[in-house]
């Protein structure tokens, strides 16, 4: 299969990031109990992930395709190996500031590089489509396997344990065998260059393109997508541990819980997409996710449980909730498939820039939220406030449909 090797690669180095960036949400649980930290102080970790991010994505962006997507990929996978290895000779708080810092800028370097590769192994928007559902299936799948084990490192007995720091050596050994795997595979990279454009032109097509109507559209949609999804999957451990009193392992099982019924749903998304509309499939799936909300949240109110819950004796909230995931899994790939197939391959990386820019952002914003609503409002009514998002969601697709079905008849 032409390209195999690479596209191996590119799913090795999404389950990695998969591992590492979403390790964030069992981390904001775990230092809340090994370090003494608050809620609203353990939410800014999702910050020093995410604004890093937005900010390396921003500058970087449009160079990429000259420093080289390979070599990018490279860096980042050299500097979170040795943060990695450096983590379990921590146990301060500010170290996992710096950790998820060198995470968030390395991940920039990941996916904006793996956006605009691509769009180099693959040759129509149905291809691209396909690929990229199966991505970020993987892309869950990394969560999933990460949360699993993280939560065999919990010592539920002793909060002040900080046996869970050794799960980073596998971790860190991980990211080594990603950095051979990618640097022995083959990529052709050179229709991604224009190679007689300046830096500071490639810089002015990405500003440019950020104001184009269906940039703007687009734009609104992945920043709510993201700030609903990382609230679930950063704070629904602690969901699980504060609302359910559920023991601290099967609240973090339960993030994993979420990541797999994810999983599941980009690959049904995908094969979905080849028997119908993208548009009337994630109309559906909004609405899905809504009414999921709407009705789910309630059951979580006032549980009292004993010492020794399980998976075997959960109130019926604990099943139903990653449901959820079901319906939020296709929309993000479909939507970043839709305008990246739409753009000559040597703008994807720009538009690459601007996904992940505000990806970050609304990661960020959705944990802090959630993180200072747990407060506020109280955990039981914390997840309420995403139909706000899904119902801008819902609007935006709409508008992003009309404006590219119109491009497309006009081309």
């Amino acid at each position: 299969m032409k390209h195999l090797g690479i596209k191996i690669s590119l799913f090795l180095n999404y389950f990695v990031f998969a591992f590492l960036l979403n390790s964030v949400g069992t981390v904001i649980l775990q230092v809340q109990r090994s370090f003494d930290v608050s809620k609203a102080d353990a939410s800014l970790l999702e910050g020093f992930k995410d604004i890093p991010i937005a900010i390396a994505s921003f500058i970087l962006a449009s160079f990429l395709p000259k420093i080289g997507l390979k070599k990018s990929m490279l860096t980042g996978f050299a500097i979170v190996s040795i943060m990695c290895f450096a983590t379990p000779f921590s146990s301060e708080f500010w170290f996992f500031k710096i950790l998820f810092a060198a995470i968030g800028i390395s991940f920039a370097l990941i996916k904006v590089s793996v956006f605009a590769t691509i769009g180099l192994i693959t040759n129509n928007q149905k291809e691209h489509g396909s690929y990229m559902g199966i991505l970020e299936a993987i892309f869950m799948a990394g969560i999933l396997v990460g949360n699993i084990a993280f939560s065999l490192f919990i010592d539920d007995a002793n909060p002040r344990s900080t046996f869970w720091l050794n799960m980073y050596w596998f971790m860190g050994a991980i990211s080594v065998v990603a950095f051979i795997v990618l640097y022995l595979s083959k990529l052709d990279e050179s229709a991604a260059k224009i190679e007689q454009r300046k830096f500071s032109e490639d810089f002015k097509e990405m500003i440019l393109l950020a104001v184009k109507p269906i940039s703007i559209v687009f734009i609104i949609s992945v920043f709510m997508y993201v700030l609903i999804e990382q609230s679930f999957q950063t704070w629904l451990p602690t969901f699980y541990k504060d609302i359910l009193n559920t023991p601290t392992s099967m609240a973090i099982q339960a993030g994993a819980s979420l990541a797999g019924v994810i999983m599941v749903g980009r690959f049904l998304g995908g094969i979905l997409l080849t028997r119908v509309k993208w548009i009337h499939l994630l109309t559906f799936c909004v609405v899905a996710a809504a009414t999921i909300v709407i009705l789910v949240l309630p059951l979580a109110k006032n549980v009292v449980l004993d010492g020794n819950t399980s998976w075997s004796n959960a109130p019926l909230a604990a099943y139903l909730l990653p449901i959820l995931g079901l319906f939020l899994a296709p929309i993000y790939p479909t939507i970043n498939s839709t305008i990246l197939s739409a753009l000559p391959k040597h703008m994807q990386s720009s538009m690459s820039g601007l996904i992940v820019v505000f990806s970050a952002l609304g990661g960020t914003f959705g944990s802090i939220i959630t993180g200072n609503l747990f407060d506020v409002i109280g955990g039981d009514k914390v997840f309420y406030f995403t139909l706000i998002p899904l119902t801008v969601i819902l609007v935006t697709i709409w508008i992003l449909h009309n404006i590219v079905s119109k491009k497309i008849a006009a081309e």
